[in-house]
């Protein structure tokens, strides 16, 4: 089955994202496609390379880059909640004037035709959050 995942929560406000996570893994371990996941809303927060938690608490933002990483995942951040929090990739940080981007690995920074086309092209849409 063809997955895609939409993630409206942040990192650490809410179950929502290390339920998404648990479940992209879980199904990429059953042989299941994933076609994206897409961060709206606070959800765009998962895409920051700046967070930094405890040594001894979960990294979100780490597993979802490892993981990207490891199935070829496609991590898409919507544009325009990055933007209104202060989440930005390199082009984004130049158009805007602003001196870096912070932008994790694995993630990339889009608009929403990419979750309307995640919708047209998987079997199942699952969001996570409000």
């Amino acid at each position: 089955m063809k997955f895609g995942i939409v993630v409206n929560e942040g990192p650490y406000t809410h179950q929502a994202a290390d339920t998404a996570y648990q479940f992209t893994k879980a199904a990429l371990e059953k042989g299941h496609e994933i076609v994206r996941v897409f961060f709206y809303h606070d959800g765009v927060n998962n895409g920051t390379r700046l967070t930094t938690p405890p040594q001894d608490e979960r990294n979100i933002v780490k597993r979802w880059s490892e993981l990207a990483q490891q199935h070829k995942l496609d991590l898409v951040v919507c544009v325009a909640a990055a933007q209104r929090r202060g989440i930005v990739d390199r082009d984004e940080a130049k158009r805007h004037g602003k001196d870096a981007d912070n932008i994790a690995a694995g993630f990339r920074i889009s608009g929403l035709g990419q979750l309307i086309e995640a919708g047209v092209l998987a079997d199942r849409l699952v969001a996570f959050g409000d």
